[in-house]
């Protein structure tokens, strides 16, 4: 089990690597977007590199064979042990897919909405799958039986492909990915804040302090 940090502000994945919690990073093209709009990619993956630990995801958007295959191993160049070739899912995804992983270069299979694609990514060879749980949420359906299913198949099937779980909006999403198997959420920042705080924690420590600093003091 691990937990993972959606983000590509250094600054930000420096504090949270912090806590001593998290084991990698992903960024997908959205998030950089609106981060850093203006940044060079490379430079901002390799500043992300030096504040983490852990595998680091990013994604392919390029959309032909070819294509996707150079950018590959351009983001892959960056760090040959770390970096994870984050291809989109789809017909020339699986191809691509399936030939980085014959060069034993980690993947993460991304925009992953049901079962069956994710037994389809992890039969073609790939280290993570990504079920995006607000998506499925957001076509009206339960995304629990998703997650519950595709561990249960990846297990009896004895592949090795790990279940990311991203496209977290509320806390709650964490806790079910969790219950339901998946070996890695993956968070944004203000989640993993969230998941911190709780009303009653802070009640209780500041009724202890409080004490602590109203005992009688020797004279």
């Amino acid at each position: 089990m691990a937990l993972f940090i959606d983000s590509s502000d250094p600054k930000e994945i420096k504090d949270l690597f912090g806590w001593g919690v998290l084991s990698g990073v992903t960024t997908n093209p959205l998030i950089i977007a609106k981060e850093a709009p203006d940044a060079d990619l490379g430079e901002r993956i390799r500043e992300v590199l030096a504040v983490s630990w852990g595998d680091v995801s990013v994604e392919l958007t390029t959309e032909t064979e070819p294509e996707m295959w150079d950018e590959a191993q351009l983001y892959h160049a960056w760090d040959r042990e770390r970096i994870v070739i984050k291809v989109p899912f789809g017909e020339v995804g699986l191809r691509v897919l399936h030939q980085l992983a014959k060069k034993g270069v980690k993947t993460n299979v991304t925009c992953i909405m049901a079962m069956n694609q994710a037994y389809l990514a992890a039969l073609a060879g790939a280290t993570y799958v990504s079920i995006f749980s607000g998506r499925v949420r957001d076509m009206g359906y339960n995304v629990r039986p998703v997650i519950e299913t595709t561990r249960a198949i990846l297990d009896r099937e004895h592949l090795p492909s790990k279940i990311i779980v991203g496209s977290m909006r509320h806390m709650m999403d964490v806790n079910e990915a969790l219950e339901c198997g998946a070996h890695v959420p993956t968070v944004t920042p203000p989640i993993l804040r969230k998941m911190v705080w709780n009303p009653r924690t802070i009640e209780t420590i500041n009724e202890f302090n409080t004490a602590w600093r109203a005992r009688p003091k020797k004279k």
